[in-house]
């Protein structure tokens, strides 16, 4: 119930157009119902009138049944084309809806899920919601109005004989029912098989660069064939329920049918029944058998529309695991002092990353964190920006928990410069902007002057509106680190985190991105992770962390002098001693 109540939320916009849809799909149920009682009157009595009276009504029976599908026209073509603009309109509220929850989800969520599946659930599972918010209350109520009201006619025009078919058609819906669960399940597996192709068609397109390059192109054929088939399976799966719950409703409508003869002729036989009648009858089984033909197509629009529906729901119900505290205030004028008080953390009970962490880094310090891969700096990094939650002990900044500020202005105070750079499709300009979105063009062009990379721009032929292509690939590395270290200068945070900035570059490109990461720097609080030992030798401090925490701290000068973990980092890289 707590599905279907989310559910009907999405209709409360657009009850207007919902309820003049229902009212349009009644006056076509009279419509249809009026028809066969309309024929029934003209054969029983009118037609047996003198020829004069039959001329001179039959104009105006047919003035007024031509305004009564003039009617009918008009309300089918309100239910065709608002009844879906309805429809497309809810899916969007969806689609969006579930777009907004991905962004409110923590770094976790996305640990553990593949970005393939994700987009399913947006594309591909929001698919038949439309069809079904549309056609699905409209079918259920004409299907139920029609064959209740076929049925009080029929019951009029001759008792026994409805009771008979109403008799067949509950041995038809218990059919029903039983196949329904079946194809529930089929569905549902449908939606988790399709979201796993779409897994692997985003994992190897995302890396074809890769794929071709080790000639591995057979591979990522091979895996997407598995997926591919596997969905094919459940696909048969799913039709061989669909033919089965199909076949054996059309089988029960045929029975129908074959009731009315029987039973029909055994009445006429007794002389309970007078043949007229039945053909009158008759007529009115294809009005009782119509709806419930409409009713199977519902059950099969319903279970795609309700499973689709079901997996959106899953994403919708998940609790970000960071998100603001009830009384959060605004991060403000921030100096940039920051405080790792016993900082510990753990993705999970066995894999424990940091340990007791305790940090303490003036407003406009330069901290650089060395050590091992996996030793936790990046992710002691993470902490400050609360992409994840410290499991024990706290961070703050200017003496306020960082738990206690909004995530927005936190953020908002923190600019990241990471190995891996991602731009989105656009210009150059708009990925830029990104650090402010409402920045002028020329606060734009200052941004990218300072980043050393406003000349480059300027020697392409359509300067700041170059096309980046998808993810920069039309552009180099280092000209991608410039563009995301003017994004940084754009946003003008107090508190500044370099990510193995440089270690992808070559060395050319290193110096020209060290001088800008150098101006970048002044007069902020700056945290560093590098390997490359010689982008720290300045720093205020170095804090070196190993699988058992904080290992050594000092400057360059007075670690060298220690001669411990750092200075042998050092003479491997520089001086080539063991």
């Amino acid at each position: 119930m707590s599905t279907f109540k989310r559910f009907l939320q999405y209709y409360k916009p657009y009850k207007g157009i919902f309820f003049m849809d229902l009212f349009c799909a009644l006056i076509m149920c009279i419509v249809d119902l009026s028809f066969p009682l309309i024929l029934s009157y003209c054969t029983g009595k009118f037609f047996l009138k003198s020829s004069n009276e039959i001329l001179k009504g039959v104009l105006f029976l047919g003035i007024g049944l031509l305004i009564m599908y003039v009617i009918r026209a008009l309300c089918r073509y309100y239910v065709s084309c608002q009844g879906h603009v309805m429809g497309a309109n809810m899916e969007s509220d969806m689609r969006q809806d579930l777009f907004n929850q991905y962004q409110r989800l923590s770094f976790s969520y996305y640990d553990k899920h593949n970005t393939g599946v994700m987009m399913s659930r947006v594309v591909s599972d929001l698919f038949d919601i439309c069809e079904f918010a549309h056609h699905g209350p409209e079918n259920l109520f004409i299907s139920l109005f029609k064959i209740f009201g076929s049925f009080i006619i029929l019951a009029t025009i001759y008792w026994p004989l409805a009771l008979i078919l109403l008799a067949v058609t509950v041995v038809m819906m218990v059919f029903s029912y039983s196949q329904n669960k079946k194809m529930r399940r089929t569905f549902m597996e449908n939606r988790k098989k399709i979201g796993s192709v779409n897994a692997s068609l985003q994992d190897s397109l995302g890396g074809i660069r890769v794929v071709q390059s080790f000639a591995n192109e057979d591979i990522e054929i091979d895996k997407f064939n598995h997926s591919n088939m596997e969905f094919l399976e459940s696909k048969k799966d799913n039709y061989r329920v669909m033919g089965t719950f199909q076949g054996g409703n059309n089988f029960f409508q045929g029975l129908l049918y074959v009731t009315i003869i029987v039973f029909g002729g055994l009445f006429i036989a007794n002389g309970d029944l007078n043949p007229i009648v039945l053909a009158t009858f008759a007529l009115y089984i294809n009005v009782f058998v119509s709806p419930i033909e409409v009713l199977v197509e519902f059950t099969e629009m319903f279970q795609k529309g309700f499973s689709g529906f079901r997996r959106f729901e899953e994403v919708m119900n998940e609790i970000p695991e960071i998100q603001d505290s009830k009384n959060a205030k605004d991060l403000k004028n921030v100096s940039g002092n920051i405080d790792f008080d016993h900082v510990s953390f753990q993705y999970n009970e066995n894999e424990k990353v940091i340990d007791d962490v305790n940090l303490h880094i003036k407003a406009g310090e330069k901290i650089a964190l060395v050590g091992p891969s996996g030793s936790g700096k990046t992710t002691l990094c993470s902490l400050l920006s609360r992409f994840y939650d410290v499991t024990n002990g706290s961070i703050c900044i200017d003496g306020q928990n960082i738990k206690d500020v909004t995530l927005k202005s936190l953020r908002s105070n923190i600019g990241l410069v990471q190995q891996d750079v991602y731009l989105f499709t656009g210009t150059i300009e708009q990925n830029i902007a990104y650090g402010r979105p409402n920045a002028s063009h020329e606060e734009i062009v200052k941004a990218a002057k300072k980043a050393n990379i406003h000349d480059f721009i300027m020697s392409l032929p359509e300067g700041y509106d170059t096309f980046c292509g998808e993810r920069g690939t039309r552009l180099s590395g280092g000209q991608k680190q410039r563009i995301s270290i003017a994004r940084v200068f754009l946003k003008n945070p107090k508190i500044l985190i370099l990510d193995e900035a440089t270690s992808a570059l070559d060395n050319e490109s290193e110096r020209i991105i060290q001088k800008s990461l150098e101006d970048l720097s002044k007069d902020r609080t700056c945290i560093t992770i590098a390997h490359r030992l010689s982008t720290i030798r300045n720093a205020d401090e170095i804090v070196v962390i190993d699988a058992t925490g904080m290992h050594e701290r000092g400057t360059h000068d007075e670690l060298m002098k220690l001669n411990g973990t750092y200075a042998k980092y050092y003479k491997l890289q520089f001086e080539g001693l063991n």
